[in-house]
C-alpha cells in the first residue's frame, strides 16, 4: 500500500495535468472560439499542451 501511494504522489503533476488542466485549456478554447488548430480538436489540443506542461512539471518538479 506504501508502494502504491508513493507512486501516486510521484505522478501527481501529470494526474492534475490531465483531470484539471486539460479540460480547462479545453473549455477556454471553446469558449473563446477556437474551434481547430493545425486541423486537431480543442480536445486533442489541449491533451497536447496539458499533458507537455504536466509532464513539464513531472520532470523539472516545478510548473514554471
Amino acid at each position: 500500500m506504501e508502494r502504491v501511494l508513493k507512486t501516486v504522489v510521484a505522478c501527481l503533476p501529470l494526474i492534475f495535468a490531465f483531470a484539471f488542466l486539460v479540460p480547462l485549456i479545453d473549455q477556454g478554447m471553446q469558449a473563446v472560439g477556437v474551434h481547430s488548430v493545425l486541423s486537431l480538436s480543442t480536445i486533442t489540443l489541449a491533451f497536447v499542451l496539458g499533458g507537455s506542461w504536466g509532464l513539464f512539471a513531472q520532470i523539472t518538479g516545478r510548473w514554471i
